[in-house]
C-alpha cells in the first residue's frame, strides 16, 4: 500500500498569501500543515511509500520542506512528484493528479489518499482496518452536526452496512450531516476506473466526484472519521485550527 498527499491546489481564495507558498505548506501552530497530515500516514500499517504531489509553481517550495522534514519523523520514504501545471489554467485538478500519479509511479498496489490541507486530529487507524475488512473503496466521512452546513460540502447516505446509497457534491436539500472529506481508499483493481473516468470526460478537479460516480458501479464504503476536522480553505478556518491546536498544545503541556 503507499499514501498519496495531494497538494497541488493553488488556494486562490487565500491570496495574497498562497501566491508563492502552497497552503499545505503554511504554517499551523508552529509547524507546515502538511506536517500533520504525514503524521496521519506514517504508522498505517503495511504503508510502503508517501508520494506527495505538488505543482510547478510551488515545486521547489515543496523541495526545500522536504530536504528540511526530519528523517526520524518518518520511517517511510516521502517523494515529491510535480505534475507540470503552473496556474488554474492549466492545472490537472485533483483526480488528474492522482491519475497522473498512478500512471507516472506504475502504481500497482492499495492507495490512501489524502487532501494536504485536511486537517484531522483523530487517529485514522479505524479507518484503515475499516478499509481492509471490507476490501473495497472507502471514503473517510465526518458529521459535521449542522444541516445547514452541508450545502458547502457533500451529503453522503450509508445503509446498515455502512455502504454508499447516495452521493451528493453541494448538495441543495441535504438528507445527512455526514459529508464526504478529503480521505479515501482505494483497493488496486479500482485504479484503472480513474483513466476511465478522465477519458468519459467527467469532471477532474474535486476528488468526491469520483466517489459520485463509482459508487453507481460498484460498492463504495463510507467510515466515520472521529476527533476534529478542519477542511482549511480560508483565513478563517485557517485561524480556527491555529486556535485549536495551539489550545490542544497547552491542555497537554
Amino acid at each position: 500500500m503507499v499514501g498519496l498527499v495531494l497538494a497541488a491546489g493553488y488556494a486562490t481564495r487565500l491570496y495574497p498569501v498562497t501566491l508563492t507558498q502552497s497552503k499545505c505548506l503554511l504554517k499551523v501552530a508552529g509547524k507546515p500543515m502538511i506536517d500533520y497530515v504525514i503524521e496521519k500516514l506514517i504508522p498505517l500499517r503495511g504503508l510502503e511509500k508517501i508520494y506527495v504531489v505538488s505543482n510547478a509553481r510551488y515545486y521547489d517550495c515543496f523541495k526545500e520542506w522536504l530536504n528540511s522534514y526530519p528523517s526520524n519523523k518518518s520511517r517511510i520514504p516521502i517523494e515529491l512528484i510535480n505534475d507540470g501545471s503552473t496556474d488554474e489554467s492549466n492545472k490537472l485538478g485533483a483526480i488528474g493528479d492522482i491519475q497522473f500519479v498512478i500512471k507516472n509511479k506504475n502504481i500497482n498496489t492499495d492507495l490512501v489518499i489524502i487532501a494536504g490541507d485536511n486537517l484531522l486530529t483523530g487517529s485514522v487507524d479505524g479507518f484503515l482496518k475499516f478499509c481492509r475488512q471490507k476490501n473495497s473503496p472507502v471514503l473517510g466521512v465526518y458529521d459535521i452536526k449542522l444541516l445547514d452546513e452541508v450545502s458547502k460540502y457533500s451529503s453522503v447516505v450509508v445503509d446498515s452496512t455502512g455502504k454508499i446509497i447516495e452521493f451528493i457534491e453541494k448538495p441543495a436539500n441535504p438528507k445527512s450531516t455526514k459529508i464526504g472529506i478529503a480521505l479515501y481508499y482505494y483497493p488496486k483493481n479500482v485504479l484503472p476506473l480513474f483513466e476511465k473516468y478522465i477519458s468519459e470526460g467527467n469532471n477532474k478537479d474535486q476528488p468526491g466526484r469520483f466517489v459520485q460516480w463509482l459508487y453507481k458501479l460498484q460498492p463504495v464504503y463510507a467510515c466515520e472519521i472521529l476527533g476534529n476536522w478542519f477542511d482549511v480553505g480560508d483565513i478563517n478556518v485557517l485561524k480556527e485550527a491555529e486556535k485549536f491546536l495551539l489550545d490542544k498544545k497547552k491542555s497537554n503541556a
